[in-house]
């Protein structure tokens, strides 16, 4: 496409690689030292506190500190166990809460202080960790300096990362091996220790600051993206504006010289180079390792698609049992299961209502052992956090056991918690669609039995009356809860299918499911009999337009991994518009037997970085990883995987093309897995990453990790090549 800039070697190579690293290792002392050695709130965190740790019915001091890679929470223990047991790090912080903001602080915490009290929310399954400081001014230090160390490790780069972790201490060739085993490379002991000796500049035995950043640098080698450098830039070794437009080009992105020129400026770390338009090697991998190179489309991350069109024509994220913390006959009822969901970009809860001591009801799993919540706190908490990341509306799908008393009661809190945001009334005056998610921004909505003039039998209605009270039915509005018909009914009601009746229906007349879910909503619902919270795959839900797919949120698994997937895409707002074909009235579109339209991707398989070691209490544990493609649409899984790479889990390198069909692309997720090989029992899960087919970008990209339960495995990725034919 584009020839290369002759006139770019007035500037030597040799003399841009002098001036790159020494920008690079003051800048990156410079901010060591402003975050972690200036501020008065990270000291107090390096430093230590004694913390009260509340529990229910316990509370006990405990000392906690930062450790110096600023990076770790290291905290005391009473219980026998590995030091790796008693760290948790800032990584895995999801937010801090002030006061008596969490559910625990608001049962438990009421002897201390308000002002001294702060709950640290992790991601994933972990249980908040709620606290209280001696001082008001000791515990602002540790909110303020905690949210600036998420802040900071947010923006920090995976080289950064890694080169971040030796703070300013020593480190002897015992502790490097130490470290190396952390972050699962195993080396043989020549290799390391040669490495070292190289590295040992001061010839003192131990690495110092920069030495250690040095030894981290080439640790972090990757000749993979060297060659791809090399293959762009030529002999000189340096890549003019041009060159990198030649790249982009290839990568699928837009390929002006003005955009090349904006990324040298953003990614190149020498001054000299950016001034004439030159990018070194450096640059070139810190613009792969970033957002930029990722393998998911950044302009999805935001809301980009069209917002005001009907409900139906949108799939909403939705969670069932939402107020379960894990199983569903002995498990824990909570709020904080609403705000995680929240979190999630869910949009769609469910509030199983029964009748409560005191005429209050109560939220929980009926005739189980489950622990009971007042549905007056559980309002409360959607109220607080039904918006606080998306402001698209919300779904309360009401399981009504309470008598007609408990009801009114129930009528009361929602309109007097509520207020405003409870859609009491039609809005607009077309009653032949529904209203748009972008029309009901900040609205909450009522799904539950509705009194109305609908013709049925004198048996339904009668049982209708005698169940439902008119004060709560009043309330009931666009979601109202009737028997499944085929034929198109008012807009407002809605069906409701346990997993097995709806693939029923999809096998049976799959073309008339998908027509009534262009004009109406409907809800699925996992089966009863999985009392462990369990979940069925959404995929074949999705795949006939059922916009409300509930699941557990509580349980990992790779359903969860499709559902975050799904909805990861338009902004994590938690509405997806369904594709064209799925909100026609008048379609064809049978979810049973589709027209065969795919694509063919085809995925190489180059490289992984820093995958997690599974057993950290076991020096010797590295994984045997390979990677798994699998693709998620209409019909069977289609999925292929790479060989294993033996013993290492730092920077395996498979090279290896995998090719897969795609069918029916606008409703195919792809799923990236990482196991680790076991050639005597099943493998184990290291992690996953699962994105629509259409939100994956061509190219040269890295696919970022996630655990089990949905956390992030940063730094640990994936480097791979994408491309996209016509069959």
């Amino acid at each position: 496409m584009c020839g290369r800039k002759k006139e770019k070697s007035y500037l030597e190579p040799e003399v841009l690689e002098k001036e790159v690293k020494p920008v690079k290792n003051q800048g990156l002392r410079a901010f060591k030292k402003m975050a972690l050695s200036d501020d008065e709130d990270v000291n107090t965190m390096l430093n230590g506190s004694n913390l009260w740790k509340i529990r229910s019915g316990w509370h006990a001091s405990r000392l906690y500190r930062l450790e110096s890679d600023g990076m770790t929470i290291w905290y005391q223990s009473q219980a026998k166990r590995a030091r790796s047991k008693q760290i948790f790090s800032i990584l895995h912080i999801e937010s801090v809460r002030e006061g008596h903001q969490s559910e625990g602080l608001q049962k438990h915490g009421r002897r201390f202080p308000v002002s001294c009290c702060f709950s640290i929310i992790f991601r994933g399954k972990r249980k908040n960790l709620d606290l209280a400081a001696a001082s008001e001014k000791e515990a602002q230090n540790w909110v303020n300096g905690l949210r600036k160390l998420i802040e900071r490790v947010e923006a920090m780069s995976q080289r950064e990362k890694l080169a971040d972790r030796d703070g300013d201490e020593k480190m002897s060739f015992e502790e490097v091996k130490n470290m190396l085993r952390m972050i699962n490379i195993d080396m043989n002991d020549i290799y390391a220790y040669s490495l070292f000796k190289t590295c040992d500049r001061s010839n003192t035995g131990t690495l110092e600051d920069h030495e250690i950043e040095e030894f981290c640098t080439k640790l972090m080698h990757r000749p993979e993206l060297e060659l791809i450098f090399h293959l762009y830039s030529g002999e000189d070794r340096v890549l003019s504006a041009e060159e990198l437009q030649e790249f982009l080009h290839h990568q699928g992105e837009q390929a002006t010289l003005e955009r090349a020129k904006e990324i040298i400026l953003k990614y190149e770390l020498n001054e000299k180079a950016r001034q004439h338009d030159l990018m070194m090697q450096e640059g070139f991998m810190m613009y792969l390792l970033s957002a930029e190179g990722d393998i998911f489309n950044q302009d999805h991350r935001k809301v980009y698609q069209d917002m005001t069109q009907p409900l139906a024509h949108y799939y909403i994220s939705s969670s069932h049992n939402t107020y379960l913390t894990q199983h569903q006959l002995v498990g824990d009822s909570s709020t904080e299961s609403y705000i995680r969901a929240f979190m999630e970009g869910c949009r769609c809860v469910e509030l199983d209502c029964w009748e409560g001591p005191s005429g209050e009801p109560v939220i929980y799993h009926g005739h189980t052992l489950t622990s009971k919540i007042l549905f007056k706190d559980v309002v409360t908490t959607i109220r607080d956090y039904a918006f606080k990341n998306s402001p698209y509306p919300v779904i309360l799908s009401l399981e009504n056991h309470c008598g007609l008393e408990q009801q009114v009661t129930m009528a009361y809190h929602l309109l007097n918690i509520l207020g405003d945001m409870l859609v009491t009334k039609p809005h607009g005056a077309d009653s032949t669609r529904l209203p748009s998610p972008e029309a009901l921004k900040r609205k909450i909505i009522l799904k539950g039995k509705k009194l109305s003039n609908r013709k049925s039998s004198e048996e339904e209605d009668e049982k209708i009356k005698l169940d439902t009270a008119k004060e709560l039915s009043d309330l009931v509005i666009y979601c109202q809860s009737v028997e499944y018909r085929d034929q198109p009914g008012n807009v407002c009601e809605m069906s409701s299918f346990s997993e097995d009746k709806v693939r029923r229906l999809i096998k049976d007349s799959g073309i008339s499911l998908a027509r009534y879910n262009a004009r109406q909503l409907s809800r699925v619902y996992p089966d009863g009999l999985r009392a462990n919270s369990s979940n069925f795959s959404p995929q074949e839900m999705w795949n006939a337009g059922c916009q409300l797919v509930a699941l557990n949120f509580q349980t990992p698994g790779y359903m969860m991994d499709l559902n975050r997937g799904r909805f990861q895409d338009n902004g994590l707002c938690g509405y997806v518009l369904k594709p064209e074909f799925l909100r026609k009235e008048d379609g064809y579109f049978n979810p049973d037997s589709p027209d065969n339209i795919s694509k063919i991707l085809y995925v190489k398989i180059i490289s992984a970085q820093q995958l997690p070691k599974l057993n950290k209490e076991k020096p010797n544990s590295i994984v045997d990883p390979f990677v798994r493609v699998e693709i998620h649409s209409v019909g069977k899984k289609k999925e292929q995987e790479t060989k294993y790479i033996l013993n290492n889990g730092f920077n395996p390198h498979w090279n290896e093309l995998l090719m897969l069909e795609v069918p029916i692309p606008e409703l195919a997720l792809v799923r990236f897995v990482v196991e680790d090989y076991d050639k005597t029992s099943s493998n184990d899960f290291v992690g996953q990453c699962t994105l629509p087919f259409t939100s994956m970008k061509q190219g040269y990209r890295h696919v970022h990790l996630l655990s089990k339960d949905g956390a992030s495995l940063s730094p640990a990725t994936l480097f791979v090549q994408i491309r996209i034919e016509d069959p």
